[in-house]
């Protein structure tokens, strides 16, 4: 096991986090994935699966001792974890808030704090972790999970210049519409606003909609991958043609012209 490079993967009982260590498990990756309840998961070939909560500081520094007695290294970093907070920003309760960022943001943190004291001893590593086009352009009545994303990417961008001097490589990996349970599992609040009602149906409509002809998940496995094992990663990488279509709209648009568009593309106008 010494000489196999080690993989940690949160969040790898469905979605990504799954196929993204089955993935790396073919190719000879030493690959560790996470659930709250690993004996519920459903059994991958080559992947051991352990229990992790991201919210909970004994929880990480557990998981990550594990991994670290067992291989004695850490060379990959994968922090996938995650959910979505839906619904118009009024009727977000701050619990909500709070526990959305909990996860999406301090679980990584809480990751990174226990995986970078090994990944600077050995001067090697890769932090991997999965945000969204939503990190860079907002969609309504997801305004709390993109702001949790908004704050993954500007983490992360400043993570990569710190650690830098220790080989140790950042990189975002920003998700368009996919297909998986994602959307379909997102939260909603409790207390609903009626003047909301109508927008906020049509705005999942279209999101629901956009989620079935996404784009395949196996294409974030295999930009995981891609990002494993280049010397030099980049920064970001967008995976499926919406993503790029919408960061190309983002910077190049007028403010005014890409308002109209999100609007259209969630069924506002």
């Amino acid at each position: 096991m010494d000489g196999q490079r080690v993989v940690l993967v949160t969040g790898a009982s469905s979605g990504f986090g799954k196929i993204t260590a089955k993935l790396l498990a073919e190719r000879g990756y030493s690959v560790f994935g996470t659930s709250r309840k690993p004996s519920e998961a459903e059994p991958v070939p080559g992947v051991e699966m352990l229990e992790l909560d991201v919210r909970s500081d004994e929880s990480v520094a557990t998981c990550v001792d594990r991994v670290l007695r067992t291989t004695g290294h850490l060379d990959v970093l994968v922090n996938n974890a995650g959910y979505i907070v839906a619904g118009a920003a009024e009727e977000t309760p701050i619990e909500a808030v709070k526990a959305e960022f909990e996860t999406n943001l301090f679980g990584a943190h809480r990751m990174v704090l226990a995986a970078l004291p090994a990944m600077r001893k050995q001067r090697s590593g890769r932090i991997i972790n999965i945000s969204s086009v939503a990190g860079f352009a907002p969609g309504p009545f997801l305004g709390i999970y993109s702001a949790s994303k908004f704050a993954i990417e500007g983490y992360s961008e400043a993570l990569r210049a710190e650690v830098r001097p220790f080989s140790i490589h950042v990189s975002l990996i920003e998700v368009g519409f996919a297909k998986t349970n994602i959307a379909r599992n997102a939260q909603m609040p409790s207390r609903l606003i009626g003047d909301y009602e109508a927008c906020r149906q049509r705005a999942f409509g279209s999101m629901l909609r956009r989620v079935e002809h996404g784009a395949d998940p196996c294409l974030v496995a295999e930009c995981v991958l891609r990002v494993a094992e280049r010397k030099a990663p980049r920064l970001r990488y967008r995976v499926g043609r919406e993503a790029k279509d919408i960061a190309l709209g983002r910077w190049c648009s007028p403010g005014s012209l890409f308002e109209r568009a999100v609007r259209k593309y969630f069924d506002l106008d």
